[in-house]
């Protein structure tokens, strides 16, 4: 039953056995960005190039396969899964109602039957594949890889920093962007010491949501004698008591933060000792370059 601790998705792990836990935060939080936005407009090649890269540095960044392998796993099944619901699902009911005109109406009509392949490399081509009532073409198969893809990028790429990057080190990073903000009169500091505890709390979440799955387990319920109205039931009530004990341990962690006057730390106390490390340098500006590589590439070849 505690599978969640096995996957520790979102959870920092520490160490010293990657070379990602040496990557300036900074230079982390760029490379996600990359990862989240490039997508945007991008064709098939481009979005499956960065579910490989992915893969490729999950797989030579040193870290124990025992961290990542779980949610490795269940990430691609869960891609996988609304990757193929999205190519055989209709997308709307609409089309099916549209009228299409008989090009027998038409006199000296000449009508050019072509098959939409989902794949052509000059000679080669590959072409629909009929699945019942349901033909999967090009159209199909490209929103079927930008569903699955879109799905592993977003959550694996914020997963692999967040499982090499403490806290404090991703609260002084976001906190060294936003600087310029301070200017305007707006409450750096204070946002992110607000964020810095929002990801302490976050174990804590997955804590409450794991003790709730471990009660239904050891009362053993048999879902198929209660039925769908009492099963539907007793999930809004799991979803009210876990509602209720997340907010019993925020309004806990209010009242400790209170007491200590309300006090929160400096950015200067959040500074990481890899930023001023010259050990690290070659590594952060190897990766600033690869940064840039990857921005002329997808300016390139990655516009659909």
């Amino acid at each position: 039953m505690d599978w969640l601790k096995k996957i520790p998705i979102g959870q920092y792990v520490s160490g010293s056995s990657s070379w990602l836990r040496g990557i300036d935060p900074r230079i982390k939080l760029s490379w996600i960005l990359l990862f989240l936005l490039s997508p945007i407009l991008a064709n098939s090649i481009w979005r499956i190039s960065i579910v490989c890269v992915l893969l490729l540095i999950t797989v030579l960044s040193l870290l124990p396969p025992r961290i990542w392998w779980r949610s490795l796993i269940f990430l691609l099944v869960l891609s996988l899964i609304f990757g193929f619901l999205s190519i055989v699902l209709p997308a709307s009911e609409a089309s099916s109602e549209l009228t299409i005109r008989s090009p027998d109406e038409i006199p000296g009509a000449i009508v050019l039957i072509r098959p939409w392949e989902i794949f052509s490399l000059g000679p080669f081509n590959f072409g629909g594949i009929s699945l019942g009532p349901l033909i999967v073409d090009r159209r199909s198969a490209e929103l079927g890889i930008k569903t699955s893809t879109l799905i592993f990028t977003v959550i694996h790429s914020v997963n692999l920093m967040l499982i090499t990057t403490p806290p404090e080190d991703l609260v002084w990073a976001i906190k060294w962007f936003l600087a310029p903000l301070t200017l305007l009169g707006f409450p750096i500091d204070k946002l992110s010491f607000q964020l810095l505890l929002a990801l302490r709390f976050l174990p804590l979440v997955q804590e409450e949501l794991q003790n709730l799955f471990r009660s239904i387990g050891v009362r053993a319920i048999e879902f198929r004698k209660l039925g769908l109205k009492s099963t539907l039931g007793l999930f809004v009530t799991l979803g009210e008591r876990l509602l209720s004990n997340i907010l019993l341990r925020a309004e806990q962690g209010a009242d400790s933060l209170m007491s200590r006057e309300g006090l929160w730390l400096s950015s200067q106390q959040l500074r990481p000792n890899i930023v001023v490390d010259p050990r690290y340098l070659w590594m952060n500006l190897g990766s600033i370059f690869l940064l840039l590589i990857a921005i002329i590439l997808r300016c390139l070849y990655g516009t659909s």
